[in-house]
């Protein structure tokens, strides 16, 4: 199987996981959002190696790649809101930056917790 089909399927496998989830929230109104819910799972099937990581890695990094495209509709709705961007856009480009800030720092620690991990499993 090519790389691109296998990608495709990954996508659609973790795709699946999120509709899944999203459907499990809406039964028993669970307060959480069925992707965030999904990415949980998702974690949790490969720390007990139901899934392998094999299995989910290309479509899981071309994601990653793509993921600021996912934004753009976001980005383009904040114009309906010019008026709250006028007068509280100081504190939104404050909350902006920090949270930026801590998704860096935290992503950064993660990456190098993760770099660790495969040099000491490479180094066996």
């Amino acid at each position: 199987m090519t790389t691109i089909m296998k990608g495709i399927g990954q996508v659609i496998l973790l795709c699946l996981i999120s509709l899944i989830m999203n459907k499990v929230v809406d039964l028993f109104h669970l307060r959480i959002p069925g992707s965030i819910l999904g990415i949980f799972v998702v974690f949790v099937l490969l720390q007990t190696k139901i899934i392998r990581l094999e299995w989910i890695e290309i479509g899981a990094n071309w994601l990653l790649a793509e993921l600021l495209l996912f934004f753009i509709p976001s980005a383009v709705g904040i114009m309906k809101y010019k008026n709250i961007l006028i007068e509280d856009g100081v504190y939104v480009i404050l909350v902006i930056i920090i949270s930026t800030i801590i998704v860096m720092a935290c992503t950064g620690l993660t990456a190098k917790k993760i770099a660790e991990r495969k040099e000491r499993e490479h180094s066996r």
